[in-house]
């Protein structure tokens, strides 16, 4: 990178590393004031839960994230996930080895990533239009699959692995950083990262820099359809059925995660803790909700308000710059 590249780029870690102790600070905060205001929040049991409620949600805020920082949106996340249940539940029943299947569908979020890439590349297609229409037809898709039905995995092995821990740790919260670490190191310490950075930031000088646009594209569309077929395989694994109506409104809480965590619906601004903690907020804002018996309507209020506040302050400090 240039001397002025790697001047421009400093404010953007300093900023990335005080939202993300602010953003601790608050989960912190929050586990703080509700261990104090109920019993049960602070049980083994709860804990176990709201890190297994998190874990998910937090992986598909990551995926998302790398196409939100291009300045894009991947809206068929959620569907990708449910159709996910159903590949990885047929496979297993059909007597495919759990490994084979479980790379199977996670080669099928690839492949679904590419089609999106390659509707926004080749197509000219607003990122908005192919992923959504994606969300549509795989739901379809999932039902003519299914005839409308659950299918239930035949395979205990497979089904005890996302209910038992490590270390006392649920072993989805372990699937968490197995993700997190290589994304924070593909995002933020390598040149691929920063291709994403520069895409979102102006794409037609990003290629009359050298940067391939299409292939950035291209990449980061796969990556979240890959974290959202892993996020399927999980969801098959804790609930032990495929049904392509699962994880129904989780790409509004992957994007509203993604959001909370810093990451710039404009583009070019993000990184990977803030998601991660963000995703981890709401599961403990809904958990809290629920143990103090708050109507469930709130808890959706609170979500966007604070999506709100932190778009316009994001607004705002773009337009400081």
């Amino acid at each position: 990178m240039s001397t002025e590249a790697i001047a421009a780029e400093r404010p953007k870690r300093n900023y990335n590393a005080l939202f993300g102790l602010t953003l601790l600070a608050l989960l912190v905060l929050l586990w703080v004031i509700l261990s104090l205001a109920t019993t049960s929040f602070a049980s083994a049991n709860n804990i176990s839960n709201l890190l297994r409620q998190g874990s998910m949600i937090a992986i598909l805020a990551v995926g998302q994230t790398f196409v939100i920082i291009t300045g894009g949106i991947d809206l068929s996340v959620g569907a990708v996930v449910g159709f996910s249940t159903v590949i990885a539940a047929m496979l297993i029943n059909a007597g495919v080895p759990v490994f084979v299947a479980i790379l199977i569908t996670l080669l099928v979020g690839v492949a679904i990533g590419l089609f999106h890439g390659f509707g926004i590349v080749k197509m000219g297609l607003p990122p908005f239009i192919i992923t959504l229409a994606t969300l549509t037809s795989l739901r379809g898709i999932g039902l003519l699959m299914t005839n409308g039905n659950s299918i239930s995995i035949n395979n205990d092995a497979f089904q005890e692995f996302s209910r038992n821990s490590f270390v006392g740790v649920p072993n989805l919260f372990w699937m968490v950083i197995l993700v997190g670490i290589p994304a924070y190191i593909f995002l933020h310490h390598s040149r691929w990262g920063r291709y994403l950075f520069s895409v979102g930031s102006n794409a037609e000088a990003s290629r009359l820099s050298g940067v391939n646009v299409q292939r950035t594209i291209y990449m980061a569309y796969t990556l979240s359809g890959l974290c959202a077929a892993f996020v399927g395989v999980l969801l098959a694994s804790r609930i032990g059925i495929g049904n392509p109506t699962q994880a129904e409104g989780w790409e509004l809480q992957a994007i509203a995660s993604s959001v909370i965590g810093g990451t710039s619906l404009f583009g070019a601004v993000g990184s990977v803790h803030g998601p991660l903690l963000g995703a981890f907020i709401l599961a403990t804002i809904n958990n809290g909700a629920n143990l103090l018996n708050v109507n469930a309507f709130w808890q959706r209020i609170i979500t966007g308000l604070l999506i709100i506040v932190i778009v316009y302050f994001d607004g705002l400090r773009r337009r400081g710059k």
